[in-house]
């Protein structure tokens, strides 16, 4: 469709009057948007170097992954709300400012505190972004085929961010320090700040705002702090410790309170209409299995390349790259070619199966597997899974909404995939923790050969795992998401 059969349609169908500049913002969100997601995993590389120099305990490493996600994930309903209540362009430009800000002071962090204070205002600043730009993304795009196309590049660049980062850190790490893993957001964020100020059309002044439920953001906030914070915790603690089971369980009663509250409130910062619709529901809950599965994938495939088959930083996030691009490719032909016309539900049951198969084929794997037999193959196969999945549910995750409710929808689909992406990490590392442990007992426990194979079973049992994981959702999102073409869309500002 040129661009004059656009403006002709656009005036029946409300969109806006800045359409021509939409590939242009999508461009500056899906920068946004990678920085967001890479920033997930590309300090972790950087760890070690950053430890050496600021001279903390390995105790406090984690705090620099805590920090970031802890507060990404306990702030992002609140200001998926806010960004309804303020305009989707203030708080995107917001965001970008208080990233790049952010990065800045941790990149130049003189001490711990300082690093682990930067690395919570990232994710705060993350918390800010992450809705507005995925809310901005479904108002500029209403048309079903262009909108199909944007949320696969969108879709690509949020199921692909992590193998970005892991490659991004290494080469940063190796060619300068690792201070520039922070300091490259703050040349990101000016880029994408530019080019936001510039393309994305101010939103019109309208009386169809929400107000802000502060009981239902301070539960949900804490609640969701809980169960990060909870899930983070098993990475060096047990189940049984009081910072672990406390937390989950103070959690999950909150999160019990927070949705009788909203049945109850008269302005809910989550109306319950938003999730209980059964493709949007569906959708999120494919996005939350998505993130088990991912992240679990990425944490032990990592480990068994740098610590089994000694590849160095650089060449492990390398190795990530062909599922990057089968991810990006899948994404792509599944929102662009089958979303459009059935849906969700086949692509994304489908990349459930294929994304279990992936995991199945890898634990296969030994100390002598080479790379192009062993690796090659399941991890395109992995990618082609995911592809299936996040492009299609995120697209339909945000689909369907009122635009008062674009921001909190928005919101619900990364907290899915955070919580996911925490769980996944945590509980994965568990399991294979203990099947490590069981694999030990009357074994040479000082034989490194000994050492090794324990550590390959224990990723096997994660990968199996992570297979169940996959079957299992593509049972559940199979019952769960409606078939057949979807609605279409609201159309909106896309300020």
């Amino acid at each position: 469709m040129d661009e004059m059969e656009t403006t002709a349609t656009g005036a029946t169908s409300g969109a806006q009057p800045h359409h021509p500049r939409r590939w242009w913002i999508l461009a500056v969100i899906c920068l946004a948007q990678l920085m967001d997601v890479l920033d997930v995993t590309i300090v972790n590389i950087a760890l070690p170097d950053a430890q050496k120099e600021l001279a903390f305990s390995v105790g406090d490493r984690q705090w620099i992954v805590t920090a970031y996600s802890l507060a990404f994930g306990s702030l992002l309903l609140l200001f998926g709300r806010v960004s309804d209540l303020v305009g989707r362009r203030v708080m995107f430009l917001a965001g970008l400012i208080a990233f790049g800000a952010a990065s800045a002071l941790g990149g130049a962090a003189p001490n711990f505190e300082v690093l682990v204070t930067g690395r919570a205002l990232q994710g705060a600043a993350g918390a800010m972004l992450a809705p507005a730009a995925l809310s901005l993304l479904s108002t500029s795009f209403t048309e079903a085929k262009e909108r199909a196309a944007a949320f696969a590049v969108f879709g690509g660049v949020s199921g692909s961010g992590a193998a970005i980062g892991m490659l991004l850190g290494g080469v940063l790490t190796e060619c300068l320090n690792w201070r520039w893993t922070l300091f490259v957001n703050v040349v990101i964020s000016l880029v994408a700040v530019v080019g936001a100020a510039t393309l994305i059309p101010r939103q019109p002044k309208t009386d169809d705002r929400p107000h802000v439920d502060l009981p239902g953001t301070l539960i949900a906030s804490v609640a969701l702090c809980c169960v990060v914070y909870g899930f983070a915790n098993v990475e060096s603690h047990p189940w049984s410790a009081p910072g672990t089971w406390v937390s989950l369980a103070g959690g999950a009663l909150l999160l019990a309170v927070f949705v009788w509250w909203q049945t109850s409130a008269a302005h809910p910062l989550l109306p319950l209409r938003v999730i209980l619709d059964r493709t949007r529901g569906g959708s999120n809950l494919a996005i939350f299995l998505g993130g088990i599965g991912l992240f679990g994938a990425f944490l032990f495939l990592n480990y068994y390349m740098q610590e089994i088959l000694r590849y160095s930083p650089v060449m492990t996030g390398i190795a990530f790259l062909p599922m990057v691009a089968t991810l990006v490719i899948t994404g792509g032909v599944c929102t662009t070619q089958l979303y459009p016309r059935i849906g969700a539900k086949i692509p994304v049951c489908g990349g459930m199966i294929i994304a279990a198969g992936g995991m199945a084929w890898l634990t296969g794997i030994s100390p002598h597997s080479s790379y192009s037999a062993n690796i090659l193959g399941p991890l395109m196969l992995f990618g082609i899974g995911i592809g299936a999945i996040i492009a299609p549910a995120m697209n339909a995750g945000t689909s369907g909404v009122e635009p008062h409710d674009a921001g909190v929808a928005s919101a619900m689909v990364n907290i899915a995939q955070q919580i996911g992406g925490s769980i996944g990490i945590a509980l994965l590392n568990s399991l294979a923790a203990s099947a490590l442990t069981r694999y030990l007992i009357g074994k040479d426990v000082t034989s490194q050969i000994v050492q090794a194979d324990a550590a390959i079973h224990s990723y096997a049992v994660a990968f199996w795992y992570s297979s169940a994981i996959f079957t299992a959702g593509a049972v559940a999102c199979g019952l769960t998401l409606r078939a057949g073409k979807p609605e279409p869309v609201n159309p909106d500002s896309p300020g």
